[in-house]
């Protein structure tokens, strides 16, 4: 993580047409941190569990939205996602720790993903015969 010296926002912005929590530092670093990504490392202990081997893989949050953000003392802020997942407090040290590790924890979640066979889409629902639709795309022929 950033460490305890991570300086405090000067801005934050939710963005809620591109779902993405913008957040300035004082020390001119400057984030975009996609709502999914936040909500598949929320802090909490739902996602990441009480220890080590057990977080818990977060799928079918692609069109997650936030639909407020909670001040939480003057050291973070506690979003309420789209779900109804609002248990993670963001600290200003693990959103500085997101925006830094973006790109590496996004292919993280997605290798993730894959190896479970999941996906970032929300289930299909099921039909009135409860069976799972689905809906089949050809490829064009060229």
């Amino acid at each position: 993580m950033a460490g305890p010296n991570t300086p405090a926002p000067t801005r934050i912005v939710v963005h809620q047409q591109s779902r993405v929590l913008e957040i300035e530092y004082a020390d001119g670093r400057q984030f975009k941190l996609p709502f999914e990504l936040m909500r598949v490392y929320s802090p909490s202990a739902e996602v990441r569990g009480h220890g080590p081997g057990q977080e818990v893989l977060q799928t079918g949050k692609r069109d997650i939205g936030i639909d407020a953000v909670d001040a939480v003392g003057n050291y973070a802020i506690q979003p309420r996602f789209s779900d109804g997942h609002d248990t993670g407090i963001f600290s200003w040290e693990y959103l500085y720790w997101l925006g830094d590790q973006h790109q590496q924890l996004w292919a993280d979640y997605l290798a993730r993903l894959e190896k479970a066979g999941a996906s970032r889409d929300p289930q299909v629902p099921a039909s009135e015969s409860g069976a799972m639709q689905t809906a089949s795309v050809s490829r064009p022929r060229h």
